[in-house]
């Protein structure tokens, strides 16, 4: 495989990875500014959402209102007809049966002026007219104010403290000439508050502000702000986003309806106003605001989520880029592990296969004709084929591991034996008496579960490992096993060591990888498959064990590994068992 090639398909990749985030900074600074416009936009139709809502709320109240006052008011001609106080008692029986919400009428009575007092007459609900009465003790301040301008001959709307109480004066000619008209009699409405504020408002609120964003509602008495008529929480300050005015006095004139008091109309009496309505002249104002806080609180958590959703998928594309990138390149680097395993492989198989054939070819030819010969040639036969034997074994178990049949049916073994038969494998007998084997394996050890066969190719493989790549500066090898207890419980510790040149330590964290294989196996052309420590982990792991490495570069290797002890009811019968 070309080294080359591979590192430019890297650096071509990481490039590309570069221009993208580049791309996404880029694309992230364009959607700041556009959500930026997006949230003042946003701000602009929330405010003008909330007041187009709270003045279309005032409007249905305060026209319920004056429209209650047109229907309660008789024109003249019904007045001279019937009689004042027969033609009131008409209109408010009619607008009774007809209003939509008569409830929002506490009392309606006349103030008809009689010298130098007002006689009250209040309408009867039972009797459906109107009789005389008592002036009610809460509408004392209303009759003062009455009197008082009856005295003085001062016109225009009267504020009293109770501000559901309105009076509308009817005019008429001076009976002693020309002159501005004198007062008939003044047309009392109160409205219930209580009815106003339990029903009607929240009625109202629900149709025209109720259906958006969740929203906070105060209505106050402007004469006395401390006093609070509705709200829709306990919050003591309250900064509105938007305010309106309700029981408008403005809208309650002097002179007779234009229409008599029969339609749906706005009720202006009077000439027309020359200036449009001021919203700050009703008795109590009606104050919005939203519930989640205040306007540009709202449209700082909308703009912040709307960046954090925008980041975080700016965030994801790169992401996904840069994974994609890393699996390609683990993909690459795969590739070429698997390509060096087969070099790997098939230099192993060409070894063997070749010796065996010439063996062969000499044996058939004669070539050795005395016996020692022979056994020579048959001896290294035996030794090569058990060489390809080992070989394919490992690739087998290799792919059974893969598969996650890395072990077979596990029963009670002890590990002194499992250690014994590995110290006598092919590889370290080969080696000799040259390697010094220290053993150090301590007595009574636990027996252990495991498949005998799987954990003795594990320490077989390891030992293996430890001649060939421990033994170059000094041939020792070490060897042991000791009882550990753990939170996971008993367990047999075994330490496979070397004093050979040890593992870089930029290479130990990928030595249980599959058909790795260490920079200096490659340049010393070792041979190997790269599968043994996989198989080696995969089989320990298997048998819910753990394995690691210690390494030092120029002190040595030292492989741990920890199996599990078998149960003390097994221990047991298996002592007995052997007495």
């Amino acid at each position: 495989m070309n080294l080359e090639n591979i590192r430019a398909r890297a650096f071509l990749s990481w490039a590309t990875v570069g221009v993208m985030a580049v791309l996404c900074l880029v694309l992230a600074a364009l959607q700041y500014v556009w959500i930026g416009e997006v949230s003042r936009g946003e701000r602009k139709r929330l405010e003008e959402g909330l007041k187009s809502s709270v003045q279309r709320l005032a409007q249905d109240f305060n026209d319920e209102v004056s429209n209650t006052f047109a229907a309660l008011r008789p024109p003249v001609p019904s007045i001279d007809e019937l009689g004042r106080e027969q033609a009131y008692a008409e209109r408010t029986n009619r607008w009774r049966e007809s209003a939509a919400y008569p409830e929002i009428v506490k009392r309606v009575g006349l103030a008809v002026p009689k010298g130098e007092e007002l006689k009250l007459v209040l309408f009867d609900t039972t009797q459906e007219t109107f009789a005389p009465a008592e002036w009610p003790r809460d509408w004392d301040e209303l009759r003062e104010g009455l009197l008082q301008r009856l005295t003085e001959r001062r016109g225009g709307p009267m504020q009293v403290s109770r501000a559901t109480i309105f009076e509308m004066p009817r005019f008429g000619r001076r009976e002693s000439g020309p002159g501005p008209g004198v007062e008939q009699e003044w047309l009392l409405v109160e409205f219930d508050e209580a009815y106003l504020r339990s029903t009607y408002l929240p009625m109202l609120i629900a149709r025209h502000i109720g259906t958006g964003t969740p929203a906070q509602v105060r209505v106050f008495d402007r004469q006395d702000p401390s006093r609070v008529i509705f709200h829709s929480n306990d919050t003591s300050e309250f900064k509105a986003d938007a305010s309106a005015s309700l029981l408008e006095s403005m809208r309650f004139g002097f002179g007779p309806p234009p229409d008599g008091g029969r339609g749906k109309q706005r009720w202006k009496i009077g000439p027309p106003p020359m200036q449009p309505p001021d919203f700050n002249r009703g008795r109590w104002q009606l104050d919005v605001r939203y519930a989640e806080g205040s306007l540009d609180a709202i449209v700082a958590r909308i703009r912040w989520r709307n960046l954090g959703i925008s980041a975080a998928i700016l965030a994801l594309m790169l992401g996904t880029a840069v994974l994609l990138v890393r699996f390609s390149r683990q993909q690459q680097k795969l590739a070429e592990l698997q390509m060096n395993f087969v070099a790997s492989v098939s230099h192993e198989l060409r070894t063997p296969l070749t010796v065996i054939r010439t063996a062969a070819f000499n044996l058939r030819g004669r070539v050795a004709a005395n016996p020692a010969q022979v056994e020579r040639y048959g001896s290294l036969i035996q030794d090569e084929s058990e060489k390809l034997t080992a070989l394919v074994e490992q690739v087998l178990r290799f792919s059974s591991a893969r598969a996650g049949h890395a072990v077979g049916e596990k029963s009670p073994v002890a590990i002194e034996g499992v250690i014994e038969e590995g110290l006598h494998s092919r590889r370290l007998g080969g080696a000799g008496s040259r390697i010094v084997v220290e053993k150090n394996l301590e007595d009574g050890l636990p027996l252990v579960m495991a498949d005998e066969l799987a954990l003795r190719h594990a320490i077989q493989n390891l030992l293996d490992n430890a001649v060939k790549y421990g033994t170059e500066n000094s041939e020792w090898i070490g060897v042991a096993a000791k009882k550990v207890t753990d939170l996971k419980g008993d367990a047999v510790e075994i330490r496979i060591s070397d004093h050979g040149p040890g593992i870089p330590k930029e290479e130990q964290a990928d030595i249980f990888n599959p058909f790795f294989r260490g920079r200096r196996a490659q340049q010393d052309q070792i041979h190997g498959t790269g599968l043994g420590l996989n198989l080696v982990k995969r089989i320990v792991e298997a048998h819910e064990g753990t394995i690691r490495v210690e390494s030092e570069p120029g002190q040595g290797t030292e492989f741990i590994l920890r199996i599990p002890a078998a149960p003390a009811e097994l221990q047991d019968e298996f002592a007995h068992t052997s007495g």
